[in-house]
């Protein structure tokens, strides 16, 4: 679970990330956490580490606070109110950065071996989803728990809410059928097909990632506005832009792991629709 917890030296607010399981003792661990709080220092759209404690019964990390929430809370909260609270700038701003996040990750070198109980893949983030995404008071967005689940065993679920009780039941999003880092090998396509899932979650709705066949079939008449699916008002140059990344968001969720573009590729096209805005 992630909460809030204020630091009195200095006033500064943090949020704690807090592991259930680990079977990593306390020098891997802590090698493995300063890895990944050495890597996310060098970027920008990555929220970086504090610090971190190794203790008996509690193990966690320090990372900074956004008193903004995810980008699920943002969506989750605008549809609740019956309205959304992102326009379209922000919302290409935010998948822009997310992008921006995993293409530095994917960047990295590989492992020198398959055997994780000894080495990292620092090239792979492996729980790519909305509620992970942190998102700024200027809208720009940061990418959590890169390297999280190579802390932590296999079976323990990742949470990332901020200041809230556990999430309710799986609603249509949360199910989508995301390609979960429990999968026995660690894979930049699976992190493709996640920011897939984002992508559809932030045009369409918590719906629209199920209705992946229906939006392929009228693909044409959702450019030719005779069929409704961004959950936002466009219009004109910026219906265009949102349905260029929809088409992008529809590569990702290519059911070949193969056919799916890279990381590269899908954050060129992003920035030729955002120097379009």
């Amino acid at each position: 679970m992630t909460e809030k917890v204020v630091m009195y030296r200095g006033k500064r607010v943090y949020a704690v990330k807090r592991f259930r399981k680990v079977s990593l003792g306390k020098m891997e661990f802590g090698r493995r956490v300063e890895r990944v709080a050495g890597m996310s220092r060098r970027c920008e759209y990555l929220v970086p580490l504090t610090a971190y404690l190794y203790a008996k019964r509690m193990k966690f990390v320090l990372t900074d606070y956004y008193p903004m929430g995810s980008l699920a809370d943002l969506l989750a909260g605008g549809r609740a109110l019956g309205h959304t609270a992102l326009d379209w700038n922000q919302r290409l701003q935010i998948i822009l950065h997310i992008a921006r996040a995993i293409a530095f990750i994917h960047s990295q070198s590989p492992p020198v071996s398959h055997d994780t109980n000894k080495y990292m893949q620092m090239n792979v983030h492996g729980n790519v989803k909305s509620s992970n995404v942190m998102i700024n008071v200027d809208f720009s967005a940061r990418l959590s728990d890169y390297g999280f689940v190579q802390l932590v065993d296999p079976v323990e679920d990742c949470d990332t809410w901020q200041m809230k009780p556990p999430p309710p039941p799986p609603s249509p999003s949360s199910s989508s059928p995301s390609e979960s880092f429990f999968s026995e090998k660690l894979c930049q396509k699976s992190d493709v097909y996640n920011f897939g899932i984002i992508i559809l979650d932030t045009l369409g709705g918590p719906r629209a990632v199920g209705l992946k066949r229906c939006i392929l079939e009228n693909k044409e008449a959702i450019r030719d506005r005779k069929a409704d699916f961004f959950e936002f008002s466009v219009r004109g140059k910026e219906k265009k832009q949102a349905f260029n990344v929809l088409e992008i968001g529809l590569a990702c969720l290519d059911s070949t792991p193969e056919a799916r573009p890279s990381i590269e590729q899908i954050l060129h096209n992003i920035l030729e629709v955002s120097e379009k805005a």
